[in-house]
Protein backbone atom coordinates (compact mmCIF):
# COMPACT_ATOMS: atom_id res chain seq x y z
CA UNK A 1 0.00 0.00 0.00
CA UNK A 2 2.46 2.82 0.93
CA UNK A 3 4.70 1.58 -2.30
CA UNK A 4 1.38 2.21 -4.31
CA UNK A 5 1.05 5.87 -3.08
CA UNK A 6 4.74 7.00 -3.53
CA UNK A 7 4.23 5.99 -6.96
CA UNK A 8 1.75 7.73 -7.53
CA UNK A 9 2.78 10.94 -5.80
CA UNK A 10 5.60 10.38 -8.25
CA UNK A 11 3.18 9.60 -11.21
CA UNK A 12 1.43 13.50 -10.45
CA UNK A 13 4.99 15.22 -9.74
CA UNK A 14 6.03 14.01 -13.17
CA UNK A 15 3.10 15.16 -14.90
CA UNK A 16 3.03 18.66 -12.95
CA UNK A 17 6.15 19.10 -14.04
CA UNK A 18 5.67 18.74 -17.95
CA UNK A 19 2.66 20.41 -18.18
CA UNK A 20 4.70 23.25 -16.32
CA UNK A 21 7.57 23.42 -19.17
CA UNK A 22 4.92 22.90 -21.19
CA UNK A 23 3.47 26.17 -20.65
CA UNK A 24 6.18 28.11 -19.68
CA UNK A 25 9.18 27.24 -21.71
CA UNK A 26 7.35 25.12 -24.68
CA UNK A 27 5.82 28.12 -26.01
CA UNK A 28 8.16 30.88 -25.79
CA UNK A 29 9.94 28.51 -28.19
CA UNK A 30 7.60 27.99 -30.87
CA UNK A 31 6.90 32.06 -30.90
CA UNK A 32 10.49 32.56 -31.66
CA UNK A 33 10.73 30.43 -33.83
CA UNK A 34 8.06 31.86 -36.04
CA UNK A 35 9.11 35.42 -35.35
CA UNK A 36 12.19 34.31 -37.38
CA UNK A 37 10.86 32.71 -39.71
CA UNK A 38 8.21 35.69 -40.66
CA UNK A 39 11.45 38.24 -41.06
CA UNK A 40 13.57 36.13 -42.85
CA UNK A 41 16.22 38.50 -42.48
CA UNK A 42 19.63 38.65 -39.96
CA UNK A 43 18.92 40.45 -36.85
CA UNK A 44 21.39 43.62 -36.05
CA UNK A 45 22.60 44.80 -33.24
CA UNK A 46 21.89 48.74 -33.38
CA UNK A 47 21.74 49.59 -29.88
CA UNK A 48 24.86 48.93 -27.69
CA UNK A 49 24.20 48.87 -23.55
CA UNK A 50 25.24 52.44 -21.87
CA UNK A 51 26.03 51.86 -18.23
CA UNK A 52 26.74 54.24 -15.34
CA UNK A 53 29.75 53.68 -13.06
CA UNK A 54 30.87 50.36 -14.24
CA UNK A 55 33.41 48.50 -12.26
CA UNK A 56 35.20 45.34 -13.10
CA UNK A 57 37.75 43.46 -10.60
CA UNK A 58 40.10 40.47 -12.16
CA UNK A 59 42.39 38.21 -10.07
CA UNK A 60 45.07 37.43 -12.41
CA UNK A 61 47.59 34.80 -11.62
CA UNK A 62 50.30 35.10 -8.92
CA UNK A 63 48.00 36.94 -6.78
CA UNK A 64 47.42 39.90 -9.34
CA UNK A 65 44.79 41.84 -8.94
CA UNK A 66 43.02 44.52 -12.12
CA UNK A 67 40.73 46.65 -10.91
CA UNK A 68 39.07 49.42 -13.53
CA UNK A 69 35.90 51.81 -13.15
CA UNK A 70 34.82 54.23 -15.54
CA UNK A 71 31.91 56.25 -15.21
CA UNK A 72 30.03 55.99 -18.45
CA UNK A 73 30.54 52.48 -19.86
CA UNK A 74 29.49 51.50 -23.25
CA UNK A 75 29.53 47.57 -24.14
CA UNK A 76 29.58 46.63 -27.66
CA UNK A 77 30.31 43.94 -29.41
CA UNK A 78 33.21 43.89 -32.65
CA UNK A 79 33.51 40.43 -34.34
CA UNK A 80 32.48 38.51 -31.49
CA UNK A 81 34.63 40.14 -29.35
CA UNK A 82 32.75 41.79 -26.17
CA UNK A 83 34.46 45.74 -25.77
CA UNK A 84 34.07 48.03 -23.20
CA UNK A 85 34.45 51.48 -24.53
CA UNK A 86 35.07 53.54 -21.29
CA UNK A 87 34.99 57.23 -20.33
CA UNK A 88 36.84 58.89 -17.16
CA UNK A 89 38.83 55.99 -16.46
CA UNK A 90 40.21 54.52 -13.29
CA UNK A 91 42.48 51.79 -13.08
CA UNK A 92 44.73 50.43 -10.09
CA UNK A 93 47.06 46.83 -11.02
CA UNK A 94 48.38 45.40 -8.00
CA UNK A 95 51.18 42.69 -8.02
CA UNK A 96 52.33 39.97 -5.13
CA UNK A 97 54.33 42.38 -3.24
CA UNK A 98 50.99 44.69 -2.59
CA UNK A 99 52.71 47.33 -4.69
CA UNK A 100 49.90 49.39 -6.84
CA UNK A 101 50.29 51.18 -9.88
CA UNK A 102 47.18 53.41 -10.29
CA UNK A 103 45.85 54.96 -14.27
CA UNK A 104 43.50 57.42 -14.35
CA UNK A 105 42.91 58.55 -18.32
CA UNK A 106 39.86 60.19 -20.17
CA UNK A 107 39.27 57.41 -22.42
CA UNK A 108 39.82 53.20 -22.02
CA UNK A 109 38.72 50.25 -24.09
CA UNK A 110 38.31 47.51 -22.30
CA UNK A 111 38.77 43.76 -23.99
CA UNK A 112 36.87 41.52 -21.49
CA UNK A 113 37.48 38.28 -22.59
CA UNK A 114 41.53 38.65 -22.50
CA UNK A 115 41.52 42.56 -20.01
CA UNK A 116 43.43 44.01 -23.14
CA UNK A 117 42.79 47.51 -21.88
CA UNK A 118 43.95 50.46 -24.08
CA UNK A 119 43.95 53.62 -22.71
CA UNK A 120 43.90 57.14 -24.16
CA UNK A 121 43.73 61.02 -23.94
CA UNK A 122 45.58 62.53 -20.73
CA UNK A 123 46.56 59.01 -19.16
CA UNK A 124 48.67 59.50 -15.44
CA UNK A 125 50.56 56.62 -13.91
CA UNK A 126 51.33 56.93 -10.34
CA UNK A 127 53.70 54.03 -9.30
CA UNK A 128 55.29 54.80 -5.73
CA UNK A 129 56.80 58.23 -5.97
CA UNK A 130 56.94 58.09 -9.67
CA UNK A 131 54.56 59.80 -11.92
CA UNK A 132 54.03 59.29 -15.46
CA UNK A 133 52.11 61.81 -18.20
CA UNK A 134 51.38 60.30 -21.69
CA UNK A 135 48.43 60.33 -24.70
CA UNK A 136 48.20 56.29 -24.73
CA UNK A 137 49.08 53.09 -22.81
CA UNK A 138 48.46 49.39 -23.52
CA UNK A 139 48.21 46.97 -20.90
CA UNK A 140 48.41 43.48 -22.27
CA UNK A 141 48.17 40.77 -19.82
CA UNK A 142 48.98 38.24 -22.51
CA UNK A 143 52.43 39.30 -23.19
CA UNK A 144 52.30 40.77 -19.59
CA UNK A 145 53.54 44.27 -20.59
CA UNK A 146 52.60 47.56 -20.19
CA UNK A 147 53.33 50.25 -23.39
CA UNK A 148 53.43 53.87 -23.21
CA UNK A 149 53.41 56.31 -25.63
CA UNK A 150 53.05 60.07 -27.41
CA UNK A 151 54.12 62.65 -25.48
CA UNK A 152 55.59 60.77 -22.64
CA UNK A 153 57.16 62.79 -19.48
CA UNK A 154 58.30 60.46 -16.28
CA UNK A 155 58.53 62.61 -12.94
CA UNK A 156 60.24 61.06 -10.02
CA UNK A 157 62.34 61.74 -6.82
CA UNK A 158 65.87 62.12 -8.93
CA UNK A 159 64.23 64.22 -12.08
CA UNK A 160 62.17 64.50 -15.23
CA UNK A 161 62.58 62.68 -18.16
CA UNK A 162 60.94 62.92 -21.36
CA UNK A 163 60.98 60.17 -24.38
CA UNK A 164 58.56 58.73 -27.10
CA UNK A 165 58.10 55.23 -25.76
CA UNK A 166 57.85 53.29 -22.53
CA UNK A 167 57.86 49.76 -22.18
CA UNK A 168 57.52 48.12 -18.80
CA UNK A 169 57.57 43.40 -18.88
CA UNK A 170 55.36 42.66 -15.93
CA UNK A 171 56.97 39.73 -14.57
CA UNK A 172 60.59 40.98 -14.85
CA UNK A 173 59.86 44.10 -14.21
CA UNK A 174 62.29 45.44 -16.85
CA UNK A 175 62.13 48.37 -18.24
CA UNK A 176 62.99 50.19 -21.92
CA UNK A 177 62.92 53.85 -22.69
CA UNK A 178 63.55 54.99 -26.36
CA UNK A 179 62.30 57.45 -29.26
CA UNK A 180 60.51 56.79 -32.40
CA UNK A 181 63.28 58.02 -34.25
CA UNK A 182 66.57 56.10 -33.47
CA UNK A 183 68.84 59.91 -34.46
CA UNK A 184 66.73 61.74 -31.78
CA UNK A 185 67.97 61.06 -27.37
CA UNK A 186 65.64 60.70 -24.44
CA UNK A 187 65.61 64.22 -22.42
CA UNK A 188 66.63 63.57 -19.07
CA UNK A 189 66.69 66.40 -16.48
CA UNK A 190 67.63 65.66 -12.67
CA UNK A 191 66.50 67.61 -9.87
CA UNK A 192 69.49 67.31 -7.61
Amino acid sequence: MKRVIQLVLLLILILIIIIFYNFYFKESDKVEVNNLIETNQPVEQTENNIIKNLEYKINIEDNNEYHISAELSEITNNDGVELVLMKKVKARLTDKNNITLFITSEEASYNNDNYYTKFENNVKIKYLDNIIYAQNMILNFENNSISIFKNVIYNGPRGELKADNIRINLITKKIDIFMNDVNESVEITSSK
